[in-house]
């Protein structure tokens, strides 16, 4: 039998008092990632069930997606009312429905064309995963259905940036907090959870150290600190940790491994009439890194050693010379290029001359999402530098991009990052973040997916 510990007790003391008086209170619940948020869920939904399995009503509940999150929720309650002994008692109905007797848990997804209005909220309203829930959707299709009960509403969820439903629901508890005292914000971040799960704190402080303390994922998931809208994707720490003391390479020493990142520009005819318009124009980039290991955690470490740049030159034109450096001069053991439109048949090209050395990869608003995160926690952690400035044109324009570079958050905990068209490019920027998941994958040849 699962034991629930003091924090979530404390949630779960201060739900059911609102329901046995129907008081018809909202409640915020945020607990650091894996913290036992969807325990508590469960708990409850068990103990109200029990309560109501004679005079009846509904529990509604919903999650952003119904797969996987509205299943899981589900699945989890049937696991806890068999940990109770009611295994012989509930019955699953209609694929959404649990029923205890006179009692229904009812589980919603809350995707934007999801059609859920007409159900009825009698005993608790439960917005799960609620900082990835639409507002208008909640607002207009789910907080109607506990209108004629005055419901009691619980939102679960991680914090995320300050434009979210929880994030909303949050700042209006804690203004009610301060009128009458009455606590409806719960807040537990992973020191708390940690003190009651030493296994916990292991874990944390492992990715704390991988990600760095200030990593946006970090500060969400596990400290509970909400993003400020975006800003500047890379901070001045950052930038410094990001300089390294290396020299440039010409050319590659024997006994290393290397790994290159390739972003390439949209294609332009050159000739000396449109010269002014080609210098405005993005350049195709090929980042080399030499890849070495963390001597604690074996983890790769990346070290900035060349950068190409072709301004204005047709990749027809230019795809032997990447065949050569890839192959011959530097014999990279894992190149992963943008594969987004123009560049998915150049990819291909280069993948039926050089092999599987070649990683494809899609721009989407997921696996961008994962490049910017993913550069961000190289940096933090030391594991990726750039070579010593040797005041060339390529180390002048990196070094412009990352300044500019800009982070923006977006819904479902992703993030995009970018130098605004009107300050310039974000070839280097995009070539080094690619240049980051090759290293990062060297040993795991799988290719992503990535939506700009």
């Amino acid at each position: 039998m699962i034991t629930v510990r003091p924090y979530q007790r404390a949630i779960m003391d201060a739900v059911l008092d609102s329901v046995r008086h129907r008081y018809g209170r909202t409640f915020s619940v945020e607990i650091s990632r894996q913290g036992g948020k969807n325990e508590t869920s469960a708990q409850l939904e068990v103990l109200l069930m029990v309560m109501n399995f004679l005079a009846g009503g509904n529990i509604i509940k919903c999650s952003p997606t119904f797969k996987p999150q509205t299943l899981n929720s589900k699945m989890r309650l049937e696991d806890r009312l068999r940990d109770w002994g009611f295994g012989d008692y509930y019955e699953s109905e209609y694929g959404y429905m649990i029923r205890l007797g006179n009692a229904r848990t009812l589980f919603f997804s809350a995707d934007k064309n999801a059609n859920v209005v007409g159900a009825t909220a009698h005993i608790l309203l439960e917005i799960d995963e609620s900082q990835d829930v639409d507002k208008e959707k909640y607002t207009k299709e789910f907080r109607p259905m506990g209108a004629t009960t005055n419901v009691t509403t619980v939102h679960y969820g991680t914090t995320w940036d300050d434009s979210t439903l929880l994030e909303e629901t949050k700042q209006m508890n804690l203004e009610l907090e301060r009128k009458d005292g009455i606590k409806r914000h719960f807040a537990f971040d992973w020191e708390v959870v940690a003190k009651y799960n030493p296994d916990y704190r292991a874990f944390v402080e492992a990715e704390r150290d991988r990600l760095g303390a200030d990593h946006p994922l970090f500060l969400t998931q596990f400290c509970l600190q909400p993003i400020k809208g975006g800003g500047k994707y890379f901070n001045e720490r950052q930038l410094a940790q990001l300089q390294g003391a290396h020299r440039r390479q010409a050319n590659p020493d024997p006994s290393k491994v290397y790994v290159a990142g390739l972003d390439l520009a949209g294609e332009i005819e050159v000739d000396e009439e449109h010269m002014m318009s080609i210098a405005k124009r993005d350049s195709s980039i090929l980042t080399i890194a030499e890849v070495n290991r963390m001597p604690d955690s074996g983890e790769p470490f990346l070290n900035i050693v060349q950068i190409y740049a072709w301004l204005g030159v047709k990749h027809s034109t230019v795809e032997d010379t990447f065949v050569d450096l890839i192959k011959n001069v530097w014999n990279l053991r894992n190149v992963v290029i943008d594969a987004t439109g123009i560049g998915e048949p150049v990819a291909s090209h280069l993948t039926n001359r050089c092999g599987s050395c070649i990683t494809p990869y899609k721009f989407t608003q997921q696996s961008k999402s994962h490049l910017a995160f993913q550069t961000l926690a190289s940096v933090n952690s030391g594991r990726l530098k750039m070579f010593a400035n040797d005041n060339s044109p390529e180390v002048q324009e990196f070094w412009k991009q990352m300044h500019l570079a800009k982070g923006e958050f977006r819904p479902n905990q992703t993030m995009n990052f970018f130098v605004d068209p009107s300050q310039g490019h974000d070839d280097y920027l995009m070539s080094a973040a690619l240049v980051a998941e090759a290293g990062a994958t060297v040993k795991n040849r799988t290719a992503r997916g990535r939506q700009s």
